[in-house]
């Protein structure tokens, strides 16, 4: 079994023991993001419309570098901190994933890591 690590610097660095993405076969399987900026590490903004944003950007980014693309999603998962957020995560979403709709499910959490408003990850073939 051959299993590839992603990194790149165009998303932030992992905050913890774990890869931005790994590669098995076909797919890609990318860590769930948060509205972090690359550069910092730090969130963008305290809104969650800043943080889907840059979240999806930093999505993305990783798919691109493993050879991916938004267009080769296969199934998302969004993390929520408020339901009430769902309407504009989902109208930033919709942004890019505008024709491809890949499977997804979208689940309220009570925290996520270092206060996040959302977090978002993927699995999409390669």
């Amino acid at each position: 079994m051959s299993i590839k690590t992603i990194h790149t610097e165009k998303a932030p660095a992992a905050i913890g023991p774990y890869s931005q993405a790994t590669i098995h076969g076909a797919t890609v399987y990318v860590s769930g993001q948060l509205g972090l900026a690359p550069a910092t590490g730090d969130f963008v903004d305290s809104t969650v419309e800043g943080q889907t944003r840059q979240a999806l950007e930093n999505l993305k980014a990783i798919l691109e570098e493993s050879g991916s693309s938004v267009e080769s999603v296969l199934s998302v998962e969004i993390f929520l901190t408020s339901m009430a957020d769902f309407a504009t995560v989902n109208n930033i979403y919709g942004e890019y994933f505008s024709t491809h709709k890949p499977a997804r499910a979208a689940i309220e959490v009570s925290g996520l890591p270092k206060g996040g408003l959302v977090e978002i990850k993927c699995i999409a073939a390669v």
